[in-house]
C-alpha cells in the first residue's frame, strides 16, 4: 500500500485539452481514429516547470505513437519519463517507451517532463499524433462512416502492478518520514538501494530498496551484530551514539557483491560483504585505520576507491580483493572560509571524479577532478542555507547522488526534523555544461514536490511502512532493531515475540533486549497486544517513547500485584549516562493476563511535540492514560525518537512476556 502523500497531485496551473488524431493499426486501412491530449503544468519555479501529458485514444487501437508540438515561447524539455524525446528549436517529438506504445480504444498513455522557460511559459496550442494534426472528434479513414455515438470513456494504462504509471504526476517530500540519516544511495539495474546510520542499534546499517526512488522498503542490514566490544552488549559499559555512522554501501558488478564499510569508535574500518541486500552479510576485512565519513567508488575499471576525512579530504585505493589499502593520499584541504567538510561520497561522470561533501548541517559542496581520483580537485558550492521542504526542519544536506536508467540524476539528502530525527528528501539534479551539479529548486527552496521520476514500472509493490506484525516468521523483519546487541537466548519469534527478562536493573537504558521501531511521521500510532501472565515480581514490561529523554506505558509486577503505569522523566546527560530512571505519573490495578498498550506520537519538527498513551482491555475501546509526554528536540543524540518494546527485571530473571501483535497506523 502506498502512502497517499505519494499520490497527491499539485493543482494544475495550466490544463489544455486538445484533440489529436489516432492512427490505425497495421492492416486496418479503414479504422476510425481520434484522440484527446491533455497538457498540464504540474509545478512551476523560477526558470523551470514540470508538466504531464495524457493521450486519450477515442478511436481504434494504436500500436506505436509519436506526439509532436511546438513551444510558443522558447521552452525546452530537460528531462522526460515514460517516453523519449528530441527537440529541434521549438519543435518537440515524443516517442512511446517500450511498455506504453499500445493504446487500446478508450485507453490512454501518459508521460511527464521537466522543462525550462525564460520570459513566460504558455501552453502549446496544437498537437499532432503520428504526423496528423488533431481533429477533436473521431475521424473515419476513407471508406468508413463517422461514428455518431458518444466518445468512449478513458482509462489509465495498466501494467504489472496495476493502475497508472507513474502513480501520480508528482511525488512529495519527504519520500519516507522516518529517521534514516547519513544516506548512501545507488542503483543496481532497475533497483535502488539506500543505506543509513544506526549508531548503537543492532543490527546496524539498514538497507532500503526502491524501484522508483520514492517508495522504499526495508531489505536487510549490512552489519548483523555490533561485534565491536562488550559495551555494545550493554556489558560493562554502554555505546550510545557510538557504532554505525556515515558509512558507505556500494555494489561491485564484477563479482556481484555488495560492500559496506564504516569506521567504528574512530579506530578501525570494518568492511562487510554480501551477494544480496538481504544477506547473509559477513565481515570481509578490518583495516587498521579510520576511514571517517567514507564513500566508496567502484571505478569503470573495477578499482575501488574510498574518499574520507573531515576538512582534510583523502582518497584511498583498495586492493583488488578489497581487503587492504594500496595507497592513500590527501587530495583536498577545506578553505577556512567554508569551515568543515565531511560525509564523503565519490562518483565518476563523463571521465571526471567527484567527491560530494557536506558542511554540517547547512551546506553541500562538491569537489571535481579531471586528472584522476587523486586530483587535484577544485570545489564548488551546491547549496547553503537552502530552505527545506518540511516546515520547521533544517537545511537538506549530506546524502548522495544517483542516476536513473534514463540518465536523469537525483540528490537524496536528509533534513533535520527533530524530535523525529533526520528524514530523506529527494530533488532532481541537472549538470552545467562544464560538469557541475545543480539542485532544481522551487522558488529558491528544496521543493515540497517534484515531477515523478522517469523510471520503468516497478515489478512489484514495495512493503508499506504501516501495518501489522504478528511475529509469525522465523526471524524479525528488517524494520526492527535492538537497543544495543540482544541476548539471543532470551527472545524468540514464530508465535508472537516472546521476551524473557535479560537484565536485572532499574534502568531502562541499561536493560538488554529492548526492541525498537522507527516512528513514522508526521504522526503515527503504535499499538501492542501484551500477554503479561508470565511476569514475575519486580518485572517491568511495556511500550516506550525511547531517546535520551524517555517515557513509557507498561505493566509492573510487585508483591504479587499487577499495575498499569505511565513513567516519564527517564533522562541521560550529554555523556549518555543515566541521570533519572523515571517518575511514575499514573497507576491503576489490572487483572487478567492480557492488555493492549498504545502510544500516539507527533514528531513534526519543533519544540513541544507530544506523545500520548492509552490502553485497552479488549483491543477495541482505548482509554487515555497519564499525562502527555513532551519530547526533546535537541540534535546531539543524533537518532530520533523510536517506539520501543521492553521487558526487564528489577529483582531476578525468569519472567517473560509475549507480544502477540504490533500495529503501526497513521491518521
Amino acid at each position: 500500500m502506498r502512502f497517499s502523500r505519494h499520490r497527491r497531485r499539485l493543482a494544475a496551473a495550466i490544463a489544455v485539452a486538445l484533440g489529436a488524431l489516432g492512427i490505425a493499426t497495421a492492416g486496418s486501412s479503414h479504422a476510425a481514429a481520434g484522440c484527446r491530449v491533455t497538457y498540464t503544468v504540474t509545478n512551476e519555479w523560477s526558470g523551470g516547470f514540470g508538466a504531464n501529458v495524457t493521450i486519450d485514444n477515442l478511436g481504434d487501437p494504436v500500436d506505436d505513437w509519436k506526439l509532436t508540438w511546438s513551444f510558443p515561447a522558447g521552452q525546452t524539455v530537460a528531462q522526460l519519463w515514460n517516453g523519449t524525446h528530441v527537440q529541434s528549436g521549438a519543435q518537440v517529438t515524443v516517442t512511446n517507451a517500450e511498455y506504453n506504445g499500445t493504446i487500446a480504444t478508450g485507453g490512454s498513455a501518459s508521460f511527464g517532463f521537466n522543462g525550462t522557460w525564460t520570459s513566460s511559459n504558455p501552453a502549446p496550442t496544437s498537437f499532432a499524433l503520428n504526423g496528423t494534426v488533431c481533429g477533436g472528434t473521431v475521424s473515419p479513414s476513407p471508406g468508413t462512416s463517422p461514428s455518431t455515438g458518444p466518445s468512449p470513456s478513458t482509462s489509465p494504462s495498466t501494467g504489472p502492478t496495476g493502475g497508472p504509471w507513474p502513480p501520480s504526476p508528482t511525488f512529495s517530500n519527504p519520500v519516507l518520514w522516518q529517521d534514516l540519516a547519513d544516506i548512501d544511495v545507488f542503483r543496481v539495474d532497475d533497483t535502488y538501494y539506500y543505506s543509513a546510520s544506526t549508531m548503537h542499534y543492532s543490527p546496524g546499517a539498514p538497507i532500503l530498496r526502491s524501484y522508483d526512488l520514492v517508495d522504499w522498503e526495508y531489505a536487510g542490514h549490512s552489519v548483523p551484530r555490533l561485534d565491536f566490544g562488550s559495551k555494545y552488549d550493554l556489558n560493562g559499559g554502554r555505546a550510545y551514539v557510538n557504532g554505525i555512522w556515515a558509512s558507505f554501501l556500494n555494489y561491485r558488478k564484477s563479482n556481484r557483491t555488495f560492500y559496506w564499510g564504516g569506521c567504528v569508535d574512530f579506530s578501525k574500518t570494518y568492511i562487510y560483504t554480501a551477494t544480496s541486500a538481504e544477506g547473509p552479510w559477513n565481515r570481509h576485512t578490518t583495516i587498521d585505520k579510520c576511514y571517517y565519513d567514507a564513500g566508496l567508488l567502484v571505478d569503470d575499471n573495477d578499482t575501488m576507491y574510498v574518499a574520507y576525512g573531515n576538512t582534510q579530504i583523502s582518497v584511498a585505493q583498495l586492493s583488488a580483493d578489497g581487503k587492504t589499502e594500496v595507497r592513500s593520499q590527501q587530495v583536498f584541504s577545506t578553505p577556512s572560509s567554508v569551515g568543515t567538510l565531511e560525509g564523503s561520497r565519490m562518483y565518476r561522470r563523463n571521465g571526471a571524479y567527484y567527491i560530494f561533501l557536506t558542511r554540517p548541517a547547512n551546506g553541500q559542496y562538491v569537489l571535481k577532478s579531471t586528472n584522476g581520483p587523486f586530483g587535484p580537485y577544485e570545489m564548488r558550492q551546491v547549496l547553503l542555507n537552502m530552505p527545506g521542504p518540511v516546515s520547521g526542519g533544517g537545511v537538506p544536506h549530506q546524502g548522495g547522488l544517483v542516476q536513473t536508467q534514463n540518465g536523469a540524476w537525483y540528490y537524496l539528502a536528509f533534513q533535520d526534523a527533530y524530535p523525529g530525527g533526520r528524514i530523506p528528501v529527494l530533488a532532481p539534479i541537472t549538470w552545467t555544461s562544464d560538469g557541475w551539479p545543480t539542485v532544481q529548486t522551487v522558488n529558491g527552496a528544496w521543493g515540497g514536490s517534484y515531477p515523478y521520476p522517469n523510471v520503468p514500472r516497478p515489478p512489484r509493490q514495495v512493503k508499506s511502512p504501516t501495518g501489522t506484525d504478528t511475529f509469525a516468521g522465523t526471524g524479525l523483519g528488517p524494520e526492527w532493531e535492538w537497543n544495543h546487541n540482544p541476548d539471543t537466548t532470551r527472545y524468540s519469534v514464530g508465535n508472537g515475540l516472546r521476551l524473557q527478562t535479560a537484565t536485572v536493573t532499574n534502568d531502562l537504558y541499561s536493560a538488554r533486549n529492548t526492541l525498537t521501531h522507527r516512528i513514522l511521521g508526521p504522526s503515527s500510532t503504535a499499538t501492542i497486544q501484551l500477554d503479561h501472565s508470565a511476569m514475575r515480581d519486580g518485572d517491568r514490561a511495556g511500550l516506550a517513547m525511547f531517546r535520551d529523554s524517555s517515557a513509557w506505558i507498561g505493566v509492573r509486577r510487585d508483591n504479587g500485584q499487577t499495575r498499569l503505569v505511565v513513567t516519564n522523566n527517564l533522562t541521560m546527560n550529554g555523556s549518555w549516562q543515566t541521570t533519572s530512571t523515571g517518575t511514575e505519573v499514573a497507576s491503576t490495578a489490572v487483572s487478567g493476563g492480557r492488555i493492549w498498550l498504545r502510544v500516539n506520537a507527533d514528531i513534526r519538527p519543533g519544540s513541544g511535540r507530544q506523545a500520548r498513551f492509552s490502553y485497552s482491555t479488549d483491543g477495541v475501546n482505548f482509554t487515555s492514560f497519564g499525562p502527555a509526554f513532551t519530547m526533546g528536540n535537541a540534535w546531539q543524540f543524533f537518532m530520533g525518537y523510536r517506539y520501543a518494546i521492553f521487558n526487564y527485571a528489577t529483582q531476578s530473571l525468569g519472567g517473560a512476556v509475549t507480544v502477540n501483535r504490533f500495529d503501526l497506523t497513521t491518521p
